[in-house]
């Protein structure tokens, strides 16, 4: 794929929306669900990490434009999930409880990787299936 003004444009408006959906799913977790866990990062970060195997599975079985492609991975879903906050989250969270910090880096990176498979095998199972 080339690097062009559409492809930036892709990147750009999908980064936009996955920017603004990351914010206020964030805010909605965290306000109803009260914790001194950062529950609203893991629940985008997972979220996310299950569309992208989603996305993938779809990529695997339908030829779609690179622009589409990289409005929906690098713009929308690289935006929507956010390694820089759960770092500085965890950073934080050690200052506090070892055991939560530990539990944060754990539900992260397991999480995030059982659900883009997930995504990826569920799509795979339905697409060959039916």
């Amino acid at each position: 794929m080339s690097f062009n003004i559409q492809t930036i444009l892709a990147i750009g408006c999908g980064g936009f929306l996955g920017a603004l959906l990351r914010a206020y799913a964030i805010h909605v977790v965290n306000k109803h669900v009260p914790l001194e866990f950062p529950l609203g990062v893991l629940a985008v970060n997972v979220i996310g990490s299950f569309a992208m195997g989603i996305i993938f599975a779809v990529f695997a079985h339908y030829s779609l434009s690179g622009n589409l492609k990289v409005f929906l991975t690098t713009g929308f879903l690289g935006a929507l999930t956010t390694y820089s906050t759960f770092a500085i989250e965890t950073y934080f969270l050690f200052e506090t409880s070892l055991f939560i910090a530990i539990a944060n880096i754990v539900l992260n990176v397991t999480g995030t990787i059982l659900a883009a498979a997930l995504g990826y095998k569920l799509l795979q199972f339905l697409l060959v299936n039916h």
